[in-house]
């Protein structure tokens, strides 16, 4: 993935905005046990609203993830999206944790960090619980496995958490930061 300039915009051109609403209008639509009581024109009407949150769904889609509405926070009046691809986001594997995962390493540097990747794509990687509420709605990295927010007190330590579904059960695991495997990326979350 290509580091995008800050002051590069983050607009879609309009195909590629209709293209992006109709994927998530029948995604929305094929998969409601993942968002029951909710309605399609009413996510519409704040995508429509937002142009930075339709770049973050567009780069989510672009990676692979599948993105689409796994929830609605009615305090703050936002619907949250999540990667729902049946396995880790083709495009984001084989990173490491974080920046300064990435720069320890002396040789073989993976070509990015999930947490590196998040941001520029103004998402949120997951943590553990919304990993595990993800889960609840389908069953998701049964071959693969996703980095997963990591508490300071493990990170400062060198680890970093990642989870995957195996035996109808969800995981959590460790391992160095460092670390990159060709089955591992993440899954991140966007509040619209």
């Amino acid at each position: 993935m290509t580091k995008h300039d800050i002051s590069e915009p983050k607009q879609l051109l309009p195909d590629q905005r209709e293209q992006l609403l109709t994927a998530l209008k029948t995604r929305f639509g094929k998969n409601m046990n993942r968002h029951q009581g909710l309605e399609w024109d009413k996510v519409q009407a704040k995508l429509e609203d937002q142009a930075d949150k339709l770049w973050s769904l567009h780069e989510m889609e672009r990676t692979g993830g599948e993105p689409d509405v796994g929830g609605y926070d009615a305090e703050t009046d936002e619907y949250i999206y999540y990667d729902c691809s049946a396995e880790s986001p083709k495009g984001r594997r084989s990173i490491c944790y974080d920046r300064e995962a990435l720069e320890s390493r002396k040789e073989h540097k993976p070509q990015n960090s999930a947490i590196e990747m998040a941001s520029e794509m103004g998402i949120e990687i997951l943590t553990e619980v919304q990993y595990r509420e993800l889960q609840t709605k389908g069953n998701f990295d049964l071959k693969t496995s996703s980095w997963v927010y990591t508490p300071d007190r493990i990170r400062t330590l060198g680890g970093a958490v990642f989870c995957d579904r195996r035996y109808d059960t969800v995981f959590v695991y460790h391992n160095g930061a460092e670390s990159y495997y060709g089955a591992r990326g993440f899954r991140g979350s966007l509040r619209v």
